[in-house]
């Protein structure tokens, strides 16, 4: 099983870097394919985490051989669901909060492969990742625990809340350590 993010943001950050990083770490660089990668420096910088590719993912894969991950697919993702599937594909999307719709908009619309949801819930890419990669060796997705939102303490007084969902692991929730490092970074404001 490859999992596959469609790498669809048009200015990538360091947090997205973050996060693809992650997901590697989560699945192993060898099962992670990221596509859709054509700006040269880019192509460089995410080769060093993933396997990757130029080419949509679309190209690369029988549409009857994968599924999306689309928070407005009509059904939930199962483990019946991998039955005869090569590839399950995440967007590499920022979140918004509220939902914006751009994976069914940028990725779901354009492939008539297989949709399935993770829930009502938004989960980072790394927390999807993690949650197809669960559900994918036979755990239902009800039997994930999850956690809605979490508030990360960057300095006395000071905090930041993400609005998202993220699978428990170990009694807590999955988050980077290099994402929670770069949130609690010194930031400048103004020029």
């Amino acid at each position: 099983m490859f999992f596959v993010i469609e790498h669809l943001e048009p200015k990538p950050s360091e947090w997205l870097y973050i996060e693809y990083s992650h997901a590697a770490q989560i699945v192993g660089r060898e099962k992670l394919l990221i596509t859709n990668v054509k700006k040269n420096d880019e192509f460089e910088k995410l080769s060093r985490i993933a396997s990757t590719e130029r080419k949509h993912f679309n190209e690369l894969f029988e549409k009857e051989k994968l599924l999306v991950l689309d928070p407005r697919a009509r059904k939930k993702l199962s483990p019946g669901d991998f039955r005869g599937k090569t590839a399950v594909v995440i967007g590499g999307i920022l979140g918004a909060d509220p939902p914006l719709g751009r994976t069914e908009k940028l990725l779901t619309k354009n492939v008539k492969a297989q949709a399935r949801n993770l829930g009502r819930e938004q989960f980072p890419i790394d927390g999807a990742v993690y949650m197809a990669k669960q559900v994918s060796e036979g755990t239902p997705l009800k039997e994930v625990l999850v956690q809605l939102g979490i508030e990360i303490q960057i300095g006395k007084g000071h905090s930041v809340l993400l609005p998202y969902a993220y699978p428990i692991v170990n009694k807590k929730p999955l988050i980077s350590h290099q994402l929670i490092k770069y949130l609690k970074r010194p930031w400048k404001l103004g020029p």
